[in-house]
């Protein structure tokens, strides 16, 4: 079966990619595809890096509160293509309020600090999971 395809971006002006870094590292060594879009992205840079890798899974990490910016029209965007990508959202600054609202707008997964690695990769791993079948599917198929 396919590796899980993640990408993983920091919004706007945010610059604290130390937690990014880290979550890539343990997807890594959890035989995930990982690939970091790196730090100042707007929500149109962040999907396009998306779409053109054909990622699994979008995951934002936020250490400021640039994403409560950024993040509803990354969702408008998603379901304008037509993308059904999960996303997901990690980072110090996330209260239970916070939690809510993400997932209100739609976000699959959200990862306050002290989030265990195990949790997210499995929570990760589950979202990734229907779209790594059918590229199996689709290259067993060709």
């Amino acid at each position: 079966m396919a590796q899980a395809k993640i990408i993983i971006g920091v919004m706007g002006v945010d610059q604290h990619e130390n937690g990014a870094v880290a979550v890539m590292r343990f997807l890594k060594e959890a035989q995930m595809d990982v690939s970091y879009a790196g730090l100042f992205n707007t929500s149109e840079t962040l999907l396009e890096k998306a779409m053109a890798e054909d990622v699994d899974v979008i995951g934002i990490s936020c250490h400021s509160w640039e994403y409560i910016h950024y993040l509803p029209d990354l969702m408008e965007r998603l379901k304008a293509a037509d993308r059904e990508v999960p996303v997901v959202v990690g980072g110090s600054v996330l209260t239970a309020r916070d939690h809510h609202e993400l997932t209100k707008l739609g976000v699959a997964g959200v990862f306050p600090a002290g989030s265990q690695p195990d949790d997210m990769i499995n929570a990760i791993r589950d979202l990734a999971a229907g779209r790594v079948r059918e590229r199996t599917e689709a290259a067993l198929a060709n």
